[in-house]
């Protein structure tokens, strides 16, 4: 019989238009684990419960995945992406590695790092990858304003404002590159104090199973 958390998982994917094969329902199962077993000890997240750490974690960094995949389809098709080489996302202030680590586990051809200023956060991240096998997964103690590589998506989710989100990540964005910003309720203040030169493409809803809070996802480009 299944799991009440495994059942969950299955039902809010679904929910959200994800089709999970088993080994990636697993691998969620066992991120949350770690998520739990490492809170513990080095306070990785004020959640502590697994169900809600399963709505408010989970559940609410894969209502991302769906949009993520059309943009790099939008991306591929628009001649921003090279075919040939996978996608580079940076998440920034990625923490216990949301929404990073979901990313990494249901995109294995997306190429993920995660940057914090924690270095036990981030080496939770290198912890993950290691525990369960994923080779597209990688955690950084920097700050992102030091970084040097370049990438096609730089995500955020209710990292900082979209102002100092965009500013401090701006040299780490590829040519063609989008930031992907997670917040709760519209942030109109925050769009409107926006540099000049940073155009808001796409806001979309999201709606997360099992949560009854306002969430949406902002798309951005230099212009």
């Amino acid at each position: 019989m299944m799991k009440p958390l495994e059942a969950e998982l299955r039902a809010g994917a679904l929910a959200l238009g994800l089709s999970l094969s088993d080994v990636q329902v697993g691998h969620l199962l066992g991120y949350l684990e770690l998520i739990q077993k490492w809170t513990k000890v080095y306070n990785l997240t004020a959640v502590r419960d697994p169900a809600e750490m399963m709505t408010h974690h989970l559940l609410d960094s894969l209502a991302v995945v769906l949009p993520l995949q059309k943009q790099v389809t939008a991306m591929g098709a628009s001649g921003a992406l090279k075919a040939e080489t996978p996608l580079r996302l940076l998440d920034v202030g990625s923490g216990a590695g949301l929404p990073g680590a979901v990313i990494a586990i249901c995109c294995p051809h997306v190429t993920v790092h995660c940057v914090d200023t924690v270095a036990k956060k981030a080496a939770f991240i290198q912890q993950v990858a290691v525990s369960l096998k994923l080779t597209n997964l990688r955690g950084i103690h920097a700050r992102v304003e030091n970084l040097t590589d370049t990438y096609d998506v730089v995500s955020s989710r209710a990292f900082a404002s979209l102002l100092d989100f965009v500013t401090w990540s701006r040299k780490c964005l590829a040519e063609q590159g989008v930031w992907m910003a997670m917040k709760g309720k519209h942030p109109a203040d925050e769009i409107a104090a926006l540099p000049a030169d940073v155009q808001m493409f796409h806001v979309e809803p999201l709606v997360v199973p099992g949560l009854d809070a306002e969430r949406c996802l902002l798309w951005m480009r230099p212009t």
